[in-house]
């Protein structure tokens, strides 16, 4: 949650080389290049600093800097003519690389060279935008050739694909760096609405009593996406949307919904909280599981004809501690679905007399707080208020806080979580326990996957889901005032 303010040089991170592996791929070309281009636009880069980046592709450095301007090109609205791109660009350097056993002198002699035109001083930040089989060779590759020692590494989720091999890559990893040198990242956390939950809950009074069992009725988180697979299907079969996105996205942002206020905001009294939402997670039976698939998916190319691979998934989730204790939390994510959205909504109980004879006695109703955090970024509380007139007549209302120039459009979430790691701030990142303890709540789920039910394209999922939820109903997307965004009655 670093906040490092242009005017004040001693807040910026020290000077840096930083080595992308994988840097020829479409993580690096969609987020990582735009956001380093974007944190030295804004002056939030060290005041000096190399990138090297290391691919698969046979590419000299100037088809790489050639690589960068398209894909900042592509995704980034920053004008490339500037000087600034010119400097930018004069501190990368790019190694085409095929990790084999034994073979690491490339890199390890082109990090060396960049540190050596800063200073023996200079930090080592790597990330590891690669498969997460790779993950391990990377790592020991860099053990070998003496370059940990106080360097940081990022790793891109899944970190493992189930509990065992989470454990084993976490043992892995820490052969060769300590576990504060860690950042398993994940991007979800790096959203303005997600760190501001924080804010609201314990910045404000009004908020923070309420935040529990005695007051909530139910948590709703969903992640919800109109695209497909698109072309992912090498990388979306062996992992669907529970390994996907319900075990790392949904979880982690659970995570900061419901933990506990901690001794203070700093990265290890936060992550100490998230960690003991997930220890009190109790595991996901068969019954609080359903799974989708849209039909069609098994027409795209690279998938199996008989897949069982889901593109949806909801759950229900209980958190067995002093403040959820028989709270239901509703997760649910997809793809191909009628509406793109991402939101946290807690569902207020109901008074305990119904006093107007106005008052909606079935349906989601009223009485929630909904943090957007896709699209359209910000906070709403819905209630009820009385109508205009000389009778007492309810009517819902609603008040709407919104990010639309709140912050520079150029820092999004990876600019702020690259930002952290080099300031070695590890608040928003997560712990080698934490991501254990998910996997050992969907262990049952891996090991023997509930029935998979086929939805169409462009629904909101398989009617199970809504089943799964009932008395209540799921929270959908609503259109906002002034926008042309799609509503949903």
């Amino acid at each position: 949650m670093t906040q490092a303010p242009q005017d004040d040089a001693s807040l910026l991170p020290p000077d840096h080389v930083i080595t992308i592996f994988g840097a020829d791929g479409s993580l690096a070309r969609r987020e990582l290049l735009p956001a380093l281009w974007h944190l030295a636009k804004e002056g939030f880069m060290p005041a000096d600093f190399r990138v090297v980046g290391v691919g698969l592709k046979d590419m000299t450095t100037e088809d790489f800097v050639e690589f960068a301007g398209r894909a900042v090109d592509a995704f980034s609205s920053t004008d490339l003519t500037s000087p600034q791109w010119e400097e930018f660009t004069a501190k990368m350097v790019y190694v085409g690389h095929k990790f084999e056993p034994g073979a690491t002198d490339q890199v390890a002699e082109a990090v060396r060279s960049a540190r050596s035109a800063l200073s023996e001083d200079a930090r080592l930040l790597f990330h590891l935008a690669v498969p997460p089989t790779m993950f391990v060779p990377i790592t020991n590759a860099i053990g070998e050739s003496g370059l940990a020692g106080d360097a940081r590494a990022i790793y891109e989720k899944p970190y493992g694909s189930d509990a065992g091999s989470s454990r084993e890559l976490n043992r892995s990893v820490h052969e060769i760096f300590h576990e504060s040198q860690v950042f398993r990242i994940d991007h979800f956390l790096g959203q303005e609405t997600v760190q501001n939950i924080l804010v609201l809950r314990f910045a404000n009074g009004m908020f923070e009593p309420v935040w529990d069992r005695n007051h909530i009725d139910h948590v709703q988180i969903q992640v919800l996406e109109e695209i497909d697979i698109e072309t992912r299907a090498g990388f979306y079969e062996p992992m669907g949307a529970l390994k996907d996105m319900l075990v790392t996205h949904l979880f982690q942002v659970l995570s900061i919904v419901a933990m506990e206020p901690p001794s203070s905001i700093n990265s290890k009294a936060l992550i100490a909280e998230k960690t003991k939402v997930f220890q009190a997670m109790l595991p996901l039976e068969a019954q609080d599981v359903v799974r989708g698939q849209y039909g069609g998916y098994r027409d795209t190319e690279g998938v199996s004809k008989e897949s069982g691979t889901e593109t949806f998934i909801a759950c229900r989730l209980f958190i067995d501690n002093w403040r959820w204790a028989g709270i239901p939390f509703y997760l649910r994510t997809g793809k191909a679905l009628k509406q793109t959205a991402t939101r946290v909504t807690l569902a207020f109980k109901k008074p305990p007399r119904k006093m107007f004879d106005s008052m909606p006695q079935d349906g989601f109703g009223h009485d929630h707080l909904t943090l957007e955090l896709g699209r359209n970024e910000g906070i709403a509380v819905s209630f009820l208020a009385k109508k205009p007139g000389p009778t007492i007549s309810l009517g819902p209302a609603r008040m709407e806080f919104h990010y639309d120039s709140f912050e520079s459009e150029l820092i999004g979430p990876y600019e702020r979580l690259i930002l952290d790691a080099l300031m070695g701030d590890r608040t928003l990142f997560t712990s080698a326990e934490g991501v254990e303890r998910a996997w050992e709540a969907v262990a049952k789920t891996l090991e023997n996957p509930p029935e998979l039910h086929e939805y169409e394209r462009g629904s909101w999922g398989p009617p199970e889901a809504d089943a799964l939820i009932e008395p209540h109903e799921w929270h959908l997307p609503t259109a906002r005032p002034g926008t042309t965004d799609k509503a949903e009655d």
